[in-house]
């Protein structure tokens, strides 16, 4: 690598589905190909890291969603608007001139650049092996290409933002953002130049996934078409709450979304544990309880009773496998949902939404 002369070789092209319908184009680069990118991203990634904004989260050492996904909630208390938008393609769409600029104004390391540039135009080979070129984007799937997109919009969007719209707070997850306003015009305004911003740069905001929203709430008055959004698989609105007190109050606040729940209950459903009868539970745990504590860590942290349906699911799952393992269990579901109930009251730790009390029940 350090005499110039390694070239990536072409990018795998794989199609996965999109959850709203559609399909995205991962680009999966070789074994080799993923270690030169590893390569070029432990000496480039330090150089930017300390200039990227505190309020990026998305694919950065030390913050998570839900760091982003916190800071959006005690700020939707503060400011009564949020714009939210969604960049169309981000990873498709970058411009490759002007992240090489970028990428320039932090590096003068002529290998580094060298091979950014090689990766930026390494070609996709498409499922039937037709070769396809790219002049534009970096592959969502390269080691390296957070890191870029990270760079690309930071003088796209975060520093444009400290200059333009100093006291409009917001939190960015690679292209998912929130902006927080004080009023509906305000929102509105800037929605107008963000357009034009993401014009100049050769970006699009998505169409359907850009609106103003009113974070209704209790001392809120007035409407509006738009009191929920979604960000990062929670969605915002209004819920009713319980205050330290007792007290039941109307308050703007994240829970699971409706698309994640139903996300998670068709993983359920594909992992067939009723053709599964020829296992033991303990092996149904190891399975399966990674992704069921993957699940209570990540979407717990807010409003953590709107999951519980979706953990009940799960419940109902184990009981369809007792009663196709067990003969004396297949005519009879409430001694199925019972035997399952003891067994999850003394053994808890068998599956992690066990722990919460979530255990298979009669009434």
């Amino acid at each position: 690598m350090s005499s110039g002369s390694y070239f990536p070789p072409p990018v795998k092209a794989v199609e996965i589905p999109k959850k709203n319908g559609g399909v995205r184009i991962l680009g999966i680069p070789t074994v080799s190909d993923r270690i030169a990118q590893m390569t070029a991203k432990l000496y480039f990634e330090p150089l930017v890291e300390p200039i990227f904004h505190t309020d990026s989260y998305g694919y950065r050492p030390g913050k998570s969603a839900i760091d982003a996904v916190r800071v959006t909630r005690t700020r939707c208390w503060r400011y009564d608007w949020v714009l939210e938008f969604d960049i169309k393609g981000l990873f498709d769409n970058i411009d490759h001139e002007l992240l090489l600029k970028a990428v320039r104004k932090h590096t003068d390391c002529t290998w580094v650049i060298l091979y950014i540039e090689r990766w930026l135009k390494a070609p996709f080979q498409m499922k039937n092996g037709d070769i396809v070129g790219r002049t534009s984007g970096t592959p969502h799937g390269g080691v390296i290409s957070p890191v870029l997109a990270n760079l690309f919009m930071h003088y796209t969007f975060d520093k444009w933002m400290g200059i333009e719209q100093p006291r409009n707070p917001w939190a960015r997850y690679a292209d998912d953002v929130v902006i927080h306003c004080h009023t509906r015009e305000e929102a509105e305004q800037l929605l107008r130049k963000l357009n034009e911003r993401f014009r100049q740069c050769k970006l699009e905001l998505h169409p359907e996934k850009t609106r103003i929203v009113y974070c209704k709430d209790e001392d809120r008055k007035g409407s509006h078409p738009e009191v929920k959004f979604d960000f990062l698989g929670y969605t915002f609105r209004p819920r009713r709450s319980k205050n330290r007190y007792g007290k039941y109050f109307i308050n703007f606040t994240p829970a699971v979304s409706n698309k994640a729940c139903k996300a998670m209950r068709q993983t359920i459903r594909g992992w067939r544990m009723h053709l599964k009868p020829d296992i033991e539970i303990d092996d149904l745990s190891r399975m399966f309880n990674a992704s069921i504590r993957g699940w209570i860590n990540y979407y717990g942290h807010f409003y953590k009773s709107q999951l519980y349906p979706v953990l009940r699911h799960m419940n109902d799952a184990l009981v369809v496998w007792a009663r196709r393992k067990y003969k004396k269990l297949a005519r009879h579901k409430i001694r199925a949902i019972r035997r399952l109930g003891r067994l999850a009251k003394n053994v808890p730790e068998l599956f992690a939404h066990w722990r919460l009390g979530i255990v298979p029940a009669t009434g």
